[in-house]
C-alpha cells in the first residue's frame, strides 16, 4: 500500500503548539494566511504552509511580507542528503529574501527553526570578484552566448592556450620560454605542462609541439584562433 499523501495541515498544530509556547495567540487560514499569531502589541507573525519547497510557497511568503515583516515558511522536514542539499539551497534564499524558515518532523511534532526573518545585507566576496574581473579583461572579444551550458565555453585559458597552438602550428617544435614571449602567455610553460585539453606534446625538456588532439583544435577553433 502506498504512504499516505503528506498534508499541510499536518503541519498546523505542530507550529501552533510552538508559537504558543512563545505566548503568541494563533489562528489558521486568516485573510488567506495559513498561520496568524497575534503577541501584545507586536507585528503579526504569518507563517505559510507547504508539503514541500516550491515557487509557489515563496510567492506566497513574499505577499504576506505586505502585512508584516515577520513571515515564515513551513515544510514538513525530510530525510536524506537530497533533502539536506534542498534545505540548504533554500535557508540561503530564505536570508535573501527577508524570510524566516521552519521545518516539521511528522512522526512527533519536532519543530525548527533554521532561521528568523531579517532584512539581508548581501556580503561581497572580494576574491570572486577579483577572479570574474580578472577574466572579464583577459577574454577576447565576446565568444560566449549567454545563457549558453558551462560545457565547452571559451575561457581565458582556453584562449591562451589557443595562442600557443598557433605558435607551434606556425614555428613547430619550439622551446616554451620562446611562445611565452611571442603569446604574451605569462604560465605557456605551466600551461603545456598540465596539458589540460591534451593538446600538446613534450618532445625534449621545455621544446612542446603540437598533439594530434591540438592539429584538431586548430580546425575546430579556427575562428577563434583568427580573432585572438
Amino acid at each position: 500500500m502506498a504512504a499516505a499523501k503528506i498534508q499541510e495541515t499536518e503541519l498546523y498544530a505542530p507550529v501552533k503548539l510552538l508559537l504558543e509556547g512563545q505566548g503568541y495567540e494563533v489562528k489558521g487560514e486568516v485573510a488567506a494566511a495559513d498561520i496568524v499569531a497575534v503577541r501584545g502589541d507586536e507585528d503579526p507573525v504569518i507563517v505559510e504552509l507547504k508539503t514541500g519547497f516550491s515557487l509557489s510557497l515563496f510567492h506566497q511568503a513574499i505577499e504576506r511580507q505586505g502585512v508584516t515583516d515577520t513571515v515564515y515558511v513551513a515544510v514538513p522536514r525530510g530525510s536524506g542528503r537530497a533533502f539536506l542539499k534542498s534545505l540548504h539551497k533554500n535557508k540561503a534564499l530564505c536570508r535573501r529574501l527577508g524570510l524566516g524558515l521552519m521545518t516539521v518532523r511528522l512522526k512527533d511534532g519536532f519543530v525548527q527553526v533554521h532561521g528568523d526573518p531579517a532584512p539581508y545585507k548581501p556580503r561581497h566576496s572580494k576574491v570572486k570578484k577579483g577572479r570574474l574581473l580578472r577574466e572579464f579583461a583577459k577574454l577576447v572579444g565576446d565568444p560566449n552566448t549567454g545563457g549558453a551550458t558551462r560545457s565547452g565555453l571559451m575561457t581565458a585559458y582556453r584562449q591562451d592556450a589557443l595562442r600557443c597552438i598557433k605558435v607551434l602550428q606556425k614555428a613547430g617544435p619550439t622551446k616554451a620560454a620562446e611562445i611565452a614571449r611571442l603569446t604574451k602567455v605569462e604560465n605557456a610553460r605551466r600551461l603545456m605542462a598540465d596539458n589540460h585539453y591534451g593538446w600538446f606534446e613534450r618532445v625534449q625538456l621545455g621544446i612542446y609541439s603540437l598533439s594530434p588532439k591540438g592539429h584538431n583544435a586548430l580546425v575546430e577553433y579556427s575562428n577563434e584562433i583568427e580573432r585572438i
